[in-house]
């Protein structure tokens, strides 16, 4: 790849992960961070020999792909601070929930990009959505791309499916969390010691959620091959119907993405 030099403004919980997947992959002398509080970024960058600099300015001129990595409300304060030593080639990567493409490009003549990963980049394992104008080209968007997927899985959506992106896979991982607990929850409830309910509960997540995406079979056609004509796993199915399981789920999504699109608007 010609000049992949990386910036990155913010290194909270997301935007660190995906500094420290970028260098663990990349040379990390073309990769240069700040934060708001100098010092963490000088702590990440001596844990991954990038560069730390103290302001946001010299952050953007520093790098051709530069990543947004701060809280929405944050995001126009930072832009404005910027776009006067944005490259003139520069690519600006948000990954703000809420904030537009179109609100993006009003902030700034680089070419914009939106990008929603989720907690689980901190181990390799994120599910990134993309989105972006016919502005940027092929080269520019297989650079950032391979960039990401040094965190995990990375599709292009269609910008209008953001919020459901928020909602389901950047929101996602804590309904899970929440499922591995109560699982875990049960198993104690039933003798088993905690630790090793929680390693159960979270293998069986796991492994599950990798024969969803490796099997090629429906979620509904693996479940039916676990359920035996009058076995256990089909009354604990009732069970779930019964207090209505999907419907949660489906309400609790639903919250996300109205909250999304709220923020969208302010």
């Amino acid at each position: 790849m010609d000049d992949m030099t990386v910036s990155f403004i913010g290194c909270g919980s997301m935007g660190g992960a995906i500094i420290r997947a970028v260098c663990a992959k990349y040379d990390p002398k073309t990769v240069t961070i700040t934060a708001k509080h100098f010092e963490h970024a000088q702590n990440i960058a001596f844990d991954v020999k990038c560069s730390a600099v103290d302001s946001n300015a010299k952050a953007a001129a520093a790098g051709r792909y530069v990543f947004i990595a701060v809280k929405p409300a944050f995001v126009a304060d930072v832009m404005k601070e910027i776009d006067g030593y944005l490259r003139g080639d520069a690519v600006v990567i948000s990954m703000a929930a809420g904030i537009s493409l179109e609100k993006l490009r009003t902030m700034t003549d680089s070419k914009v990009i939106r990008i929603m990963p989720n907690m689980p980049a901190q181990i390799g394992e994120a599910m990134t959505a993309l989105s972006c104008g016919s502005d940027v080209g092929d080269d520019d968007l297989a650079n950032i791309t391979a960039l990401l997927e040094c965190a995990g899985k990375v599709e292009k959506v269609d910008e209008k499916l953001m919020d459901c992106v928020t909602a389901v896979s950047g929101s996602g991982p804590a309904y899970v969390f929440m499922f591995i607990e109560a699982l875990a929850d049960a198993a104690v409830r039933f003798g088993m010691p905690r630790k090793q309910a929680y390693i159960y509960a979270a293998q069986t997540v796991k492994g599950s959620a990798a024969m969803v995406l490796e099997d090629g079979r429906c979620p509904a056609a693996l479940k039916d091959t676990v359920c035996s004509p009058g076995g256990t796993t089909i009354e604990g199915i009732a069970a779930l119907e019964k207090t209505g399981l999907r419907n949660a789920v489906q309400d609790a999504v639903k919250a996300a993405y109205d909250k999304s699109v709220a923020m969208g608007k302010k």
